[in-house]
């Protein structure tokens, strides 16, 4: 039998038939895990001589009064909007606030390496990012308690929108008004392993035109990297086509504003020839009079920082929180022109 120094969580899991992660929940005591279950871990790990750190203890009980934060882009609104009410949050509970951002692999491959070397935190919050399976695994590894926000990620406590439901909102608003030919300008970037918010909405869309007999042509789907450049690129696509689209659902108001600046440049008139619509809730789709899907992205804000504080207090949690979405009619959407 090996010592108990030289065993590790790996070989618990190994053992016990469970992943890392459930291996991690059932030693930090954190819920999401059957009676069955943690019972053949917890005998697992007996039987091995496991032996938490005490450092690792010392975090499942939440002695560092410290979250690292992590968010793909903060120039994003959604981004950004979603770690300033977190961090109000969490800061009025006297909890420091640990900010990371990882928007590419190489800078993720740092903080999963260098956070458990150098500044231990109680939990981690991830805002609207995706990761691969190797990434997830070594999220359990740090044995702390995790929580996401605008998405979701393996077992872990998250709060998100539908987004599928939210996109057959946008789409049969147009198709109301009379709209057969409905584009939509998404983004262009890699899917996590557990969720996209891209591929929902891009089915949501696919799915409302089928309800309503409508074709979905290819070319009315625009894939681009993310920026309110994708709105002015994703529209001139469209206007070159033979046949145009009469609709347009952009993926952000940032890509939205976008798109309704490159129609006003071609001269084509919103509502009237083009309607515009998109999702978020960002204050300045409400400046700009454009349609969108509001999706409360304080209120899921407000429920992370709230998962995270009695997680930290040792209280249970929901498992998934589905927040509200609602359709805010404004002057970019109207019946096509006939003409």
């Amino acid at each position: 039998m090996p010592k108990s120094h030289e065993v590790t969580m790996a070989e618990v899991a190994r053992a016990a038939g469970v992943s890392l992660a459930t291996v991690s929940r059932v030693l930090s005591n954190a819920p999401g895990v059957g009676a069955a279950t943690r019972e053949r871990v917890r005998r697992e790990a007996e039987r091995l001589s496991y032996v938490v750190s005490p450092e690792a203890s010392g975090l499942a009980r939440g002695t560092t009064r410290r979250v690292a934060v992590l968010v793909p882009r903060v120039t994003r609104w959604f981004h950004g909007s979603m770690l300033e009410t977190i961090e109000s949050e969490l800061r009025a509970e006297a909890i420091d606030v640990l900010i990371y951002q990882v928007e590419h692999p190489e800078l993720r491959a740092r903080f999963f390496t260098e956070l458990p070397a150098r500044r231990k935190v109680d939990a981690v919050l991830l805002i609207a990012l995706p990761l691969d399976e190797r990434e997830a695994e070594r999220l359990a590894d740090l044995n702390v308690h995790v929580v996401v926000a605008g998405g979701q990620i393996q077992h872990y406590p998250y709060v998100k929108i539908d987004d599928q439901a939210a996109a057959r909102t946008a789409v049969s608003h147009l198709i109301s008004l009379g709209h057969e030919r409905i584009a939509m300008i998404t983004v262009d970037e890699p899917s996590s392993l557990y969720w996209s918010s891209t591929a929902d909405r891009l089915q949501g869309y696919t799915d409302s035109l089928a309800a309503a007999g409508l074709e979905a042509r290819p070319e009315y789907v625009v894939r681009l990297p993310y920026g309110i450049e994708a709105g002015c690129e994703g529209v001139s696509r469209l206007l070159r086509l033979a046949e145009p689209p009469t609709a347009v659902v952009t993926y952000s108001d940032e890509m939205a504003l976008g798109a309704l600046r490159e129609l006003q440049r071609s001269g084509v008139h919103v509502p009237d020839e083009m309607s515009l619509a998109s999702f978020d809730g960002h204050p300045i789709a409400k400046v700009f009079g454009i349609t969108t899907i509001d999706q409360h992205v304080t209120e899921q804000a407000q429920v992370a920082a709230q998962m995270t504080i009695d997680l930290m207090a040792r209280k249970s949690v929901k498992p998934a929180v589905m927040v509200r979405t609602e359709l805010a009619v404004r002057e970019s959407t109207a019946a096509p022109s006939r003409i």
